[in-house]
């Protein structure tokens, strides 16, 4: 791995990694998202690193002298696993300060179309550098660009569809080492389901939920709290969390599926949520930082299925979220509770 382009505070922190990295240890300690509850450290062997950064790195046709980006927060693993990637593929790597502007912090000669071979964002970084033309011609040129750490919403699907290079929306988890699976959001082959790596296995258990079979990264099955439906030569298709189901009067709300079919007509931020109900037993709830609750409920009305319209409104000042950009479904339900 060659080092290019950083600054120091980057420079500090992937020095902290890396000697963490070089100590000699089989293991090294990551964080989770949050995005469930609170933020937990976990250990992972370096050995099962390596091997996922292998997969990534074939599955991609990554190479020695490749220019790779690191644009994330160190403390999460698809940061970590950045770095990996680089050291497995002696690709060069170039550090910047996590931003909401990727471009922006890079060297000149980084910020010029077709400068990097592979980057690794969350949607917000994507979201951000499509809005202006100089800072979408950059990302366009990326030749492997993948997505992870939140979810990508209909609108930003159709804005990177027509990129000319490789765009891929990752799944998986901490316990996964980042991804098992990735799926195309652009060209012919754009898709909404996941195909898992050649190593991976997948099946569904009586819950609905994704079990995964990646004994290079993780022994034994792996049971997730996500809903899917599985499709043989298609792969998975992911429809929301387990724990994001909403039972009211008898029925079974997704929470991510209300929102998807929301977000085309909301155009101020919005998250569903919960709430105990003494007569449906849990309620719909929408958070959103609109302060105009008629306009919302309007388009909850004419945009949903009678039994997903929330039985009620609350603004706030900001929509929870956790320190990677996900949805703080906890925060959100306490603020509910309070």
């Amino acid at each position: 791995m060659i080092k290019e382009g950083f600054k120091e505070d980057k420079m500090i922190a992937l020095d902290d990694f890396l000697k963490e990295w070089n100590n000699g240890e089989e293991r090294i300690k990551v964080h989770t998202s949050g995005s469930t509850g609170t933020p937990k450290e976990m250990w992972v062997e370096k050995r099962r690193m390596l091997a996922s950064a292998r997969i990534t790195c074939d599955f991609l046709g990554l190479k020695a002298g490749d220019t790779a980006l690191l644009c994330m927060n160190l403390d999460y693993i698809g940061a970590k696993m950045v770095v990996v990637r680089s050291i497995e593929r002696q690709m060069k790597l170039v550090g910047i300060p996590p931003s909401g502007h990727p471009c922006h912090e890079l060297p000149p000669e980084y910020q010029r179309p077709g400068a990097l071979t592979f980057a690794a964002m969350v949607p917000l970084q994507v979201y951000n550098s499509l809005q202006s033309a100089e800072e979408r011609a950059w990302l366009a040129g990326i030749d492997h660009l993948i997505i992870g750490g939140g979810a990508i919403d209909e609108q930003l699907e159709r804005q990177l569809r027509r990129f000319p290079k490789h765009v891929w929306s990752t799944y998986g988890m901490t316990e996964t080492l980042s991804h098992i699976a990735l799926r195309p959001l652009n060209g012919p082959q754009a898709s909404e389901w996941y195909r898992p790596f050649d190593s991976v296995g997948v099946s569904r258990n009586e819950d609905g939920c994704l079990v995964i079979d990646a004994p290079a990264v993780h022994d034994g099955p792996l049971v997730t709290n996500d809903r899917v439906e599985i499709l043989p030569g298609k792969g998975f298709r992911i429809l929301g969390r387990k724990d994001n189901v909403i039972v009211s009067g008898g029925i079974k709300i997704q929470i991510e599926e209300v929102e998807r079919s929301l977000r085309r007509f909301m155009s101020a931020p919005f998250m569903i949520t919960k709430a105990r109900d003494e007569k449906f037993g849990e309620r719909v709830v929408l958070l959103t930082e609109s302060t105009d609750m008629a306009e919302a409920a309007e388009i909850c009305v004419n945009a949903l299925p009678k039994y997903w319209v929330p039985r009620q409104y609350v603004h706030v000042d900001h929509i929870p979220l956790t320190p990677n950009g996900k949805p703080a479904r906890q925060i959100a339900e306490r603020l509910i509770d309070n």
